[in-house]
């Protein structure tokens, strides 16, 4: 049987549980630490004000903006590895970071000031990326070519990555560490306005490549035989990239560049639960959610008051994930 077939079906329950754990458990700890009972007190609106308070406004909005994003970045790295039919691509292969990367640290270094100065700057670099990565991943025949769309985003992401050092360069030390923090990943800026502006974006993208996930299927074995079986296979290629891209680019501009995410849980999904999108997308998304609120709470604890980037965590909980990943496919 085909792999692009072969299914099991994820306990649901299972893995709400564990994201609404996960999730009760960002709001628990930090500077001031609570019981998971108080926390739920403080989420009714009980309790110390003060406690209300910090669960309320600050933990909640951080905890369910990091499981969205977490979801978004799976979700990506999952359609992806399909579209291009490498297991080793996620969203940042593609040039995406580098570019939104570039855009944060020429605001930073302008001092460009507001809530959504940075944001803003970042989604306007990722998406001049996609474009420049879509440009160059079009051949002969307008034909959109997935493998040089690989190559095309390895070089747009390393010239990114250049011009950012070179920017850094020649910037004041506290801008570079301002800058350091985005491109190593963040979500000390959450608000309930970003959360809800990044859930109402998100949710078009994520809908639109769940409703495409037949045509992933087939796509993943091969452009051939997916157009002999009526998928218009063009049509699609430019439809998925436009999505996961555009998801994409929305996730680094609230968080910065979180890595990993997108390339493990993929793969961690097919292991448990098999290769057909229509589960592996969803259970993919809350794997990768559920990830990164548990990362991102480490990271506000492990040095405190100091408090890591999430993606140094998510590094290194995703490096010998992978390792055990490639041992379990290879073997």
């Amino acid at each position: 049987m085909p792999q692009g077939v072969r299914s099991r079906k994820p306990s649901w329950g299972l893995l709400g549980l564990g994201a609404a754990l996960a999730i009760l458990l960002g709001c628990a700890v930090g500077p001031a630490s609570f019981g998971l009972g108080a926390v739920w007190e403080a989420l009714l609106g009980r309790g110390d004000p003060a406690s209300v308070s910090i669960v309320r406004e600050l933990r909640l909005p951080r905890a369910l903006l990091a499981f969205l994003v977490g979801g978004s970045l799976a979700t990506c790295g999952a359609v992806l590895q399909a579209l291009v039919r490498n297991p080793l691509a996620d969203p940042y292969l593609l040039g995406l970071s580098g570019g939104a990367g570039l855009g944060a640290v020429l605001a930073i270094a302008a001092g460009v000031g507001g809530a959504w100065g940075v944001p803003l700057a970042a989604l306007a670099g990722a998406v001049a990326a996609i474009i420049v990565v879509y440009r160059l991943g079009i051949v002969g025949g307008g034909l959109l070519d997935t493998r040089v769309l690989l190559l095309a985003g390895v070089v747009v992401g390393a010239f990114a990555v250049a011009l950012m050092g070179a920017v850094m360069a020649l910037s004041p030390a506290p801008q570079i560490r301002n800058a350091l923090n985005w491109v190593l990943g963040s979500f000390s800026a959450a608000s309930w306005l970003s959360l809800r502006i990044f859930a109402a974006y998100a949710s078009v993208p994520i809908a639109a490549l769940y409703l495409m996930h037949r045509n992933l299927d087939l796509l993943s074995l091969g452009e051939e035989p997916a157009g002999f079986l009526g998928v218009d296979v063009e049509r699609t290629k430019r439809a998925l990239y436009a999505a996961a891209s555009a998801l994409t680019a929305a996730a680094v501009a609230v968080s910065g560049i979180i890595g990993f995410v997108g390339l493990v849980i993929p793969h961690l999904a097919r292991i448990s639960w098999g290769h057909r999108h229509q589960v592996l997308l969803p259970s993919a998304f809350l794997l990768g959610g559920t990830l990164l609120v548990l990362a991102d709470a480490v990271a506000r604890v492990t040095f405190a008051p100091l408090e890591l980037p999430v993606g140094v965590v998510t590094a290194l909980i995703g490096v010998p994930v992978f390792v055990l990943v490639l041992r379990r496919w290879s073997g």
